[in-house]
């Protein structure tokens, strides 16, 4: 299976969605065509997989290889595959880390056990990322959630876990404060063994990247890879004009995407998509439910504002 030697997450990666049929089942033809339209676009650096935004939650392990095996048919050659390590247990997070490594995937993004909601101690978290460290040689990208949610890892610990487990090269920077971002930019990615910061900051990204971000992963990237992408190179590029000017853009986004319920944000992108004519239908997985039609209708208005969607077409898809 293809697999990007050596490689250290940086830069824009897109977490796609996964479609559904009406049965509820994987609409693997859809998949595919959503994972060519993503990649098909100029200045990507991977791709992740088994996410937020694929309703990772919702997926056996069974479906989570098989949505493995077609974004590495579809693009592994072309990108690095990053794929989501969802689970509550060590155990199954090794066991997914081994099939992730087996399958090919260049990156591993670990999300933190749902049990530390309920309180952890740097020996849980170091305990927790040692055993996927032991049972794969892929980069690991720490999600780093608020500390509010007790997911998030404290100062301490999150330095502890990147000095004791080399592999560790990047986090997936959800903090939620102005405060918590800048420190982990300005510490982290100073470190004699440079960490990452990838902003997950996306109802306010701009923000987010000119403090210094070396890299974004968002599933509003399965919309707007295009946009993301000459956001970041404007950024990078100090051209601040240009990216005022792309924010504005992604602005009216935002805010329909990640307006409460945040659980409901994907959901609301796959109703994007099919408005774009990029997805024939937008059905997600229970708990989650379809959207009412107001709320559609706010998305549309937003793709309108955006300049991805004609008023034209926005009648037409009424």
């Amino acid at each position: 299976m293809p697999r990007h030697k050596n490689y250290v997450p940086h830069g824009v990666i897109p977490a796609v969605i996964l479609p559904f049929h009406d049965d509820l089942s994987i609409d693997e033809a859809s998949f595919r065509k959503h994972l060519r339209d993503v990649a098909a676009i100029g200045g990507l650096s991977g791709i992740t997989i088994n996410a937020h935004s694929t309703e990772v939650a919702s997926c056996t392990f069974d479906e989570q290889k098989r949505v493995l095996d077609i974004a590495q048919d579809e693009n592994g050659a072309r990108l690095p595959i990053i794929n989501g390590i969802w689970a509550d247990g060590s155990l199954e997070a090794a066991r997914i880390a081994r099939m992730a490594t087996a399958g090919g995937a260049s990156a591993l993004l670990v999300f933190p056990p749902a049990t530390f909601t309920l309180g952890q101690s740097p020996a849980m978290a170091l305990a927790h990322f040692k055993r996927i460290a032991d049972a794969s040689d892929l980069p690991i990208i720490a999600f780093q959630y608020p500390h509010a949610t007790g997911q998030g890892y404290p100062n301490e610990t999150l330095l502890r876990m990147v000095e004791e487990i080399p592999s560790i090269r990047a986090i997936k920077d959800w903090a939620g404060t102005v405060q918590q971002h800048e420190w982990h930019v300005r510490t982290l990615q100073s470190l004699p063994r440079p960490v990452t910061v990838l902003s997950t900051q996306s109802s306010w990204l701009l923000s987010s990247l000119v403090l210094g971000c070396k890299g974004l992963l968002s599933g509003s990237g399965s919309v707007i890879p295009d946009l993301q992408a000459a956001l970041f190179r404007a950024v990078q590029g100090n051209d601040l004009a240009t990216a005022r000017g792309l924010n504005d853009r992604i602005y009216p986004l935002a805010s329909v995407f990640y307006a409460q319920p945040w659980a409901d944000m994907h959901n609301r992108m796959k109703e994007a998509l099919v408005l774009l004519g990029r997805l024939p239908r937008a059905v997600v997985r229970p708990p989650l439910v379809k959207l009412e039609a107001a709320e559609i209708q706010k998305i549309k208005s937003a793709l309108v504002e955006a300049g991805l969607l004609s008023k034209a077409k926005a009648r037409d898809a009424a």
